[in-house]
């Protein structure tokens, strides 16, 4: 879909798309590169990234190569993440193979490893995935200058059901502003993927084979974040947990997906935030199998496509996606007007990242956290609405709440979570409520209030610290 498709560079090149549902024909005119060959980067399955890319190549009996720059470090991820991101890479490599595309793995940043290697494969073009968040668009932009003026770039929304840029020109003021503008785009976007298929043409040069172990052991980030044993990386994985979530979970989701003590949601976060599980396969999965949980199939729609391209849609057209600066003018005033009111409690990040605090349904989300790299939905909205009740600032506040989904979470680093914490904390995509001390405006949560939800009780036992 040439929708998904941003173009950075035209030059020399133009590049036409003509799309009639999950049919497209690409074709290339401009400079002839007779021995050039095409690159995309990031994973492979259900991609449309991957499925522009092997079009435009084979439009020109190219081979295709996939590459993927990996950062020694990335924002506050641990371990945890980058295990379960290079596992799943290995799996990606292993597909490629059986492909004939030839897969290569660059350490470093984008703008240091990929110009050089586009130079030295002598590649065609470039193809990349898109992400909102400020440090891969500064790299998306940095390659962009370097790439020599004849090479196309291109930019694929391989991300989202609707296309960051075409569900909305501009920043959405909530749920209720994008929901129409992304339930008319669906029937365009919400299409079967044209498969990968083998490809005919075959690369002169082998990819340097990767050492997988010494990957691991090369990433300069907190060892002493583990791995999970619930969570196990790649695509297939990924599959068996939306299957098991069809089966057993999805009837449940519109009425008890907000109680963490029911097995009712989905647990796919990881693999979709990694890539190795793409949206738009979920979506059309839970709507082929769920005919007979209509409510439910609906409640997960909303929140997989509309909620999560919604904070897509923030990250994406506000800098200060992280940051108090970033909130509507009514959260920063009444936050500002509270900044210096008296707090019950106050905790410091090494006490709240131990959950050492008075709260015990707090300590038991923090410790499922810890201990299984996920909290609950429910549970992160009171968490992190209990960090800004317990911190000296609302500043304070939102670069904790950061920080621990961030560097504990395997679904850190993303939109979804950011989007979370200001939500919880500035009041971003909801109203100004009734005035209190600390909040001001923005919605409080309490103890009780979830006492009369679920049974607290029987989740802080469930994380509760184990006796010797």
């Amino acid at each position: 879909h040439l929708n998904r498709v941003t173009e950075y560079q035209r030059n020399r090149w133009t590049t036409v798309c003509n799309c009639r549902s999950t049919e497209s024909s690409c074709t290339v005119s401009g400079a002839d590169k007779v021995d050039s060959e095409w690159i995309f980067s990031r994973f492979l399955s259900d991609n449309w990234a991957v499925v522009y890319a092997q079009q435009l190549a084979l439009a020109e009996k190219l081979p295709l190569h996939i590459c993927f720059c990996l950062v020694p470090r990335y924002l506050d991820a641990a371990y945890r993440q980058y295990a379960f991101m290079i596992r799943g890479l290995r799996k990606v490599a292993k597909e490629c193979k059986s492909l004939d595309i030839q897969f290569h793995l660059l350490q470093g940043e984008p703008e240091r490893t990929l110009p050089g290697f586009v130079k030295s494969w002598n590649i065609g073009a470039v193809v990349m995935d898109f992400n909102p968040l400020r440090l891969p668009l500064q790299w998306t932009e940095k390659v962009k200058k370097q790439l020599p003026a004849d090479i196309p770039f291109m930019q694929v929304d391989a991300h989202n059901v609707v296309p960051c840029w075409e569900a909305s020109p501009k920043l959405e003021y909530g749920a209720r502003t994008i929901r129409g503008k992304i339930t008319k785009l669906l029937p365009e976007f919400l299409t079967e993927f044209p498969p990968v298929d083998i490809h005919p043409h075959s690369s002169t040069k082998t990819a340097k084979a990767v050492d997988w172990d010494e990957v691991l052991s090369s990433v300069e980030v907190d060892r002493t974040v583990g791995e999970v044993e619930w969570a196990q990386p790649g695509a297939a994985e990924g599959m068996a947990m939306l299957e098991s979530f069809i089966q057993h979970r999805l009837r449940l989701f519109a009425t008890k997906r907000n109680n963490p003590n029911s097995a009712a949601l989905s647990q796919l976060s990881p693999w979709l935030h990694s890539g190795q599980l793409s949206a738009q396969r979920v979506v059309k999965e839970v709507q082929r199998w769920g005919k007979n949980a209509r409510e439910s199939v609906t409640s997960f729609t909303e929140e997989l496509v509309v909620r999560r391209e919604l904070a897509d849609n923030f990250c994406f057209y506000n800098k200060n996606y992280d940051s108090i600066d970033g909130a509507y003018d009514w959260a920063k005033k009444t936050l500002k007007d509270h900044a210096k009111d008296k707090r019950p409690y106050l905790y410091t990040q090494e006490q709240l990242e131990n959950a050492r605090t008075h709260d015990q349904l707090w300590n038991a989300a923090q410790r499922q956290l810890l201990l299984e790299g996920k909290m609950h939905g429910f549970m992160r909205m009171y968490w992190a609405k209990k960090i800004l009740e317990w911190t000296s600032s609302p500043e304070e506040a939102l670069a904790i709440a950061v920080y621990l989904n961030d560097h504990y979470a395997l679904d850190g680093c993303d939109p979804n979570g950011y989007v979370g914490c200001m939500w919880s904390i500035c009041g971003i995509h909801d109203q100004g409520w009734a005035e209190r001390p600390v909040f001001g405006k923005v919605r409080y949560m309490n103890y009780d209030g979830c006492k009369r939800k679920f049974d607290v009780g029987q989740f802080e036992r469930r994380y509760a610290v184990k006796k010797a």
